[in-house]
C-alpha cells in the first residue's frame, strides 16, 4: 500500500509538472523556414502559427504556387520542431515513472 500511496503523490506532482509545461509549450515558439531561408515560419510548440516570412524576390505572381509550396514546408519543418521539443520535455518530466509500455501522455 505505501507504493500505490508513493506513486498516486509521484502522478499528482507530475501533474502540476504538466500543465507549468503546457504553458511553456504555449510560449515557446520554433521556426521553420524552406526555400534556404526565404521563406520562414513561426509557431508556438503547440503548433499555433505565429508569423509568415517571405523573401521579396518570390512575390511575383508565376512564383505564386511555389511560395505556397515553401510556406508550407516551413510550416512542417516548424511543426516538427515543436513536436520533438514537446517530446524531450515530456521524456524528462516523467523520467523514473513507472509507466506502463504503450500508456501515452497527456493522460
Amino acid at each position: 500500500m505505501k507504493d500505490v500511496m508513493g506513486m498516486m503523490k509521484q502522478v499528482q506532482a507530475m501533474q502540476a509538472k504538466m500543465q507549468d509545461l503546457q504553458a511553456e509549450l504555449e510560449r515557446t515558439e520554433v521556426e521553420g523556414v524552406a526555400g534556404g531561408g526565404l521563406v520562414k515560419v513561426r509557431l508556438t510548440a503547440k503548433g499555433e502559427m505565429k508569423g509568415v516570412s517571405v523573401d521579396d524576390s518570390l512575390l511575383k505572381p508565376e512564383e505564386k504556387e511555389i511560395v505556397e509550396d515553401l510556406i508550407l514546408a516551413a510550416h512542417n519543418d516548424a511543426r516538427a520542431k515543436g513536436d520533438r521539443l514537446m517530446q524531450e520535455k515530456m521524456g524528462a518530466l516523467t523520467a523514473g515513472l513507472p509507466i506502463p509500455p504503450g500508456m501515452k501522455l497527456p493522460f
